[in-house]
């Protein structure tokens, strides 16, 4: 497992996305509990994109160079769309407290797993990164198994993370508008970093 693959994953995880910012709602607006639900719930609600991924794209894997080019920079063209969208997207932290208000376990469960189902930026990631790290042959499906189920936890332990730490200082985080604009402004930073490097890496 390559050391681009975990800090590609880590920076997708850690730039807020629906997921994560379901579960930092949850976190802010009902405790510890509900965001850890929220953010099993959103790991949860990767589990389809993967799938799709694998079924289409274990055939791609044995074709030509020119196809892994194009997933190639597929991948670096995402990168670079994050990249601009989150520079430029001065309300990616703003917390949806109606849709963290469930009454109920179930509700913040199926909350959180409907908004990741509903992504369509994952199965772009399943899609378009998965094949950078998988080597061409009859292992590819097993190892891009091993790969979305490494992602998974990464997403779990992340969202976690936001939720836990949300809960904990909900009364000072939305207080301070520089620091969450300083956040976005790293997370589009590492998106292009990221972005540069996929597309001067050779297979």
């Amino acid at each position: 497992m390559s050391t681009a693959f975990l800090l590609t994953s880590l920076v997708i995880c850690v730039t807020p996305g629906t997921g994560a910012l379901y579960a930092i709602a949850a976190g802010l607006t009902r405790g510890t509990r509900a965001g850890l639900l929220a953010a099993f719930a959103g790991t949860l609600g990767t589990v389809p994109h993967m799938l799709a991924a694998i079924t289409g794209l274990a055939a791609l894997l044995h074709a030509s160079g020119v196809a892994f080019a194009v997933l190639k920079y597929a991948g670096v063209a995402y990168l670079l769309s994050m990249a601009w969208s989150t520079w430029r997207d001065r309300g990616v932290l703003t917390v949806d407290e109606d849709a963290a208000g469930a009454g109920s376990t179930r509700q913040v469960l199926l909350s959180g797993i409907t908004l990741n189902l509903l992504n369509p930026k994952l199965t772009i990631f399943f899609f378009a990164f998965l094949p950078q790290f998988v080597p061409a042959g009859p292992g590819a499906v097993p190892a891009m198994l091993a790969l979305s189920a490494v992602f998974m936890l990464m997403t779990f332990a992340v969202f976690a993370v936001y939720a836990a730490f949300a809960a904990a200082v909900r009364d000072q985080v939305l207080s301070r508008p520089r620091v969450v604009d300083r956040m976005r402004k790293a997370f589009a930073a590492s998106f292009a970093v990221l972005a540069g490097r996929l597309a001067f890496e050779s297979r």
